[in-house]
């Protein structure tokens, strides 16, 4: 016998033939009168539920921060929500004192501010951690592994290398990497044009999955006024696709960057002023900035000098010598070897000098030569037995700039 059912549904007669597999539905306006009175006579019991029973208050928590320019150890470990009296006891830590702008802090704290843990990455790479027991803190550092990422970006100058990389996100520590590498071939202090388009892929070391620091340039591209330079870091050194070095046996200058204040010709003497031949170069930089040497030699002279203060003479392989003067400190001393990039001393106005620079010579055969001029001999290129190696290691690297090259027109066009 055929089952009949029905259901009331808001108002909706439902009808259902269930003995035959087939259903019927029927609808019809639902009642406001109806709903009203149910709502009328509706009532809400109120269930003795606690706030515990809910969400129950944790034993701990973790919290992660990044020690910010300007923190104090004692502001910061509040921000972390450390008690008062905690924070006395663990700001007589010394290794807290490490911190540094960017350093990320990972803390465990219990409910009434009392921390268990605390772990951060110190300036050497390891691992610093200070541990609660018994009332006492106990710290202990290990060896911490990081994980190098390969970051990509590309850019486009407007003003400045630095104004463009702080455009496109990247660290200025890959900037001035950009800028040595390329720095034989373009000079940054008068070469760039509105429109020099630039590539890299560079490393960001990892630790817990956070970024830590940035690491060395992987590959680069720098397009200067319609032509295109390209690197491959390969051991050391940095290489042409075809493996040619593009490293110079000296750097165009021995600032990492300034500007130019006077060029190498003549010029009025600040001092005698009298028009006189200028031998050199002199870039404008702050008192104490680091002065490198452009290239590998002995040096020949280190001290005082008549007008030039205090100076450095370094004596290169052949004919070469170049000459860093006014300088405020000397870090070398004469028969000393120094290599390229090494620091020699320090930007100054020792000797005849009206403000803070340094005065650069760069000499052949004992003649003044425009360093912003000449042709700087290239070093070494990569071994022949090397060069499949190399190419194998360049070819995704090769890879990734010219994605970046095609993203950067496409955006463009």
């Amino acid at each position: 016998m055929m089952a009949l059912r029905s259901w009331a549904v808001r108002g909706t007669a439902v009808l259902a033939l269930t003995a035959c597999g087939v259903v019927a539905f029927a609808t019809m306006a639902p009642d406001p009168h109806a709903e009203a009175a149910l709502l009328r006579t509706a009532t809400v019991e109120s269930l003795p539920i606690s706030a515990a029973q809910v969400l129950p208050s944790p034993e701990f928590y973790i919290r992660e921060e990044r020690f910010q320019r300007g923190d104090t150890v004692s502001a910061f470990l509040s921000r972390l929500g450390i008690s008062e009296t905690e924070i006395k006891k663990l700001a007589r830590q010394r290794q807290l004192h490490q911190l540094r702008p960017g350093s990320f802090v990972r803390a465990e704290v219990s409910g009434d501010g009392m921390p268990r843990a605390l772990s951060f990455l110190s300036g050497r790479d390891s691992l610093v951690q200070i541990v609660a027991e018994d009332g006492e803190y106990r710290t202990g550092e290990i060896g911490s592994p990081l994980q190098p990422r390969i970051v990509m970006k590309s850019g486009a100058i407007r003003s400045s290398l630095f104004a463009a990389t702080d455009t496109a996100g990247i660290p200025d520590s890959i900037a001035m990497q950009i800028a040595d590498i390329f720095g034989g071939d373009v000079d940054f202090y008068r070469d760039l044009r509105q429109g020099d388009r630039f590539g890299v892929a560079y490393e960001v070391h990892h630790f817990g999955g956070a970024p830590v620091r940035p690491g060395r340039v992987l590959a680069a591209e720098f397009t200067n006024n319609g032509k295109t330079y390209r690197a491959v870091l390969y051991g050391k050194h940095y290489y042409t696709p075809e493996g040619q070095s593009l490293q110079k046996a000296f750097l165009r200058s021995p600032l990492e960057f300034s500007r130019v204040s006077s060029g190498f010709g003549m010029r009025r003497h600040p001092i005698a002023r009298v028009w006189r031949a200028h031998k050199g170069i002199d870039y404008a930089a702050p008192t104490g900035t680091r002065v490198r040497s452009v290239g590998d030699g002995v040096v020949e002279y280190a001290g005082m000098k008549g007008g030039y203060g205090k100076v450095v003479i370094i004596r290169h392989h052949g004919q070469y010598a170049t000459v860093y003067a006014h300088l405020s400190r000397v870090a070398v001393r004469r028969g000393e070897r120094v290599e390229q990039n090494d620091t020699i001393g320090s930007v100054g106005r020792t000797g005849w000098a009206t403000g803070p620079h340094l005065h650069y010579e760069f000499r052949v055969a004992g003649q003044a030569r425009n360093p912003l001029a000449i042709a700087l001999p290239a070093a070494r290129p990569v071994p022949p037995h090397e060069l499949a190696a190399f190419q194998e290691h360049a070819e995704p690297l090769i890879a990734r700039l010219e994605l970046l090259a095609n993203n950067s027109l496409a955006l463009l066009e």
